[in-house]
């Protein structure tokens, strides 16, 4: 998945010069690690864990091609920062009107939700290491301040080290649990196989596994980080594609341990745990009481950094998103990459109202059961996100907006069209099973 487009020649798009690195090199990767980091949250886990607590090894193969639909998508945002040298958003403003409305109206709704979300899901582990300290919902608000004040007052390099420490932990965390459960390597091989599960509702299940792999908004996010990172013209695509291939590598590491966890812990004793973040908090007890206190305490540890480097992704990622669309909003003509590598997106009054926006108004769904109507709509739009990405993206690099030697090739367009399928079918059956008749 080195170059998905196809294309052989390494000529760079003259629109955007920037350096050019010789050849790609371990010591550039960075967002890469970013966005694995902030795309693996406590939901992608738990998802995990159960497709392997209900079907064991069998749906093995559907967490890595999710591994490779993804790399094509983070590959294309990359690309087209890199060889246009103009950021995503400004290439969604060329498609049409449309695409700037639906952002907005995402990012308002999403953000306000997902902000109470991520706050809650960083706080459950704090609060079952420190049980006497406060309760649930002011440790949620303390991670919320915590993310705010880190964001604000850090430009990307200082955030890139801090998610590289935090990714470490989760590395760490994962991989020991996966040994420690003592996997079945011959099964685990063979769930390899493309086997679809002989149960109800199993191939859509399937194909929510692949679409859940690490990152939703978070993916079109890498293009920003890339440039932020500096990287501002197509002489890195190589380093790029490297950094991509790490970012997926780390996540399917993450994913395929959990799998792992799910079919011998918790397939192998037919025990069932919750979805969301309270299947996490279920697994945590059962781990200290097959393996003791010590592995109960560092499997709450990795869920805190899967879930705070989840928060601080956002926090930074979306919010750079956010104020380019502004700025585009406001008349820049074209909103350009250098922009971002200079940090003056990071330091923009645009930025930081969308961190307070991401902070202080979801900390009022803490107090209160969240509005049924506003999660409806909440969950209809993420749903809608990620075939608006694949297909928006595969409509920009196959255009004159993209120079010719970096336009897709056919490799990347099926990818691409395969990621716009599957998201297309998940969003379908997530808009479907909206309770509806309760929403009017």
């Amino acid at each position: 998945m080195a170059d998905t487009t196809g294309n052989t020649q390494d000529t760079g798009a003259a629109t955007a010069p920037g350096p050019r690195p010789r050849r790609s090199s371990w010591r550039h990767i960075g967002p890469g690690i970013v966005v694995a980091a902030t795309g693996v949250g406590a939901g992608d886990l738990v998802a995990t864990l159960i497709a392997g607590s209900n079907f064991g090894y069998t749906l093995l193969w559907a967490a890595v091609i999710g591994c490779l639909v993804k790399i094509s998508l983070a590959e294309a945002c990359g690309r087209w920062h890199l060889s246009t040298g103009r950021t995503l958003f400004d290439g969604w403003a060329s498609i049409g009107r449309w695409t700037t409305w639906f952002f907005a109206v995402y990012a308002v709704i999403w953000g306000f939700v997902y902000g109470a979300a991520a706050m809650s899901s960083s706080a459950l582990p704090l609060q079952a290491l420190f049980p006497d300290v406060m309760d649930l919902e002011w440790w949620a608000i303390a991670c919320g301040l915590a993310g705010l004040a880190f964001v604000w007052f850090n430009k990307y390099a200082v955030f890139e080290k801090v998610m590289t420490v935090l990714v470490g932990v989760m590395f760490l965390v994962t991989v020991y649990l996966a040994i420690r459960v003592t996997p079945n390597l011959g099964d685990a091989f063979a769930g390899l196989l493309p086997v679809i599960p002989d149960e109800k509702d199993s191939v859509l299940n399937t194909l929510g596994l692949i679409g859940g792999v690490g990152g939703t908004i978070t993916l079109a996010a890498y293009g920003y980080w890339v440039n932020a990172k500096g990287w501002t013209g197509s002489g890195w695509m190589k380093v790029m594609r490297l950094d991509n291939r790490v970012a997926y590598a780390t996540t399917g590491i993450f994913v395929v341990a959990m799998l792992l966890v799910g079919a011998e812990l918790l397939h192998s004793a037919n025990i069932a745990i919750a979805s969301g973040d309270k299947g996490l908090m279920q697994l945590g007890g059962i781990l200290e009481e097959q393996y003791g206190t010590a592995t109960g305490k560092l499997f709450l540890i990795g869920f805190f950094a899967t879930s705070f480097t989840s928060l601080i992704g956002v926090w930074h990622g979306v919010s750079l998103m956010f104020a380019d669309f502004l700025a585009r909003r406001r008349g820049e003509r074209e909103a350009r990459g250098d922009v971002l590598a200079s940090g003056r997106r990071e330091r923009s009054w645009a930025f930081r109202a969308y961190l307070l926006w991401l902070t202080f108004p979801p900390m009022i769904l803490l107090f209160q059961d969240e509005p049924f109507r506003l999660i409806i709509i909440y969950g209809v739009l993420g749903a809608a996100f990620m075939p608006f990405l694949a297909l928006t993206l595969m409509w920009l690099l196959n255009s004159s907006r993209t120079p010719r030697e970096w336009r897709n090739g056919p490799l990347s367009n099926t990818m691409l069209a395969v990621a716009g399928l599957l998201f297309l079918v998940l969003c379908v059956k997530q808009v479907w099973d909206q309770p509806w008749a309760q929403f009017f």
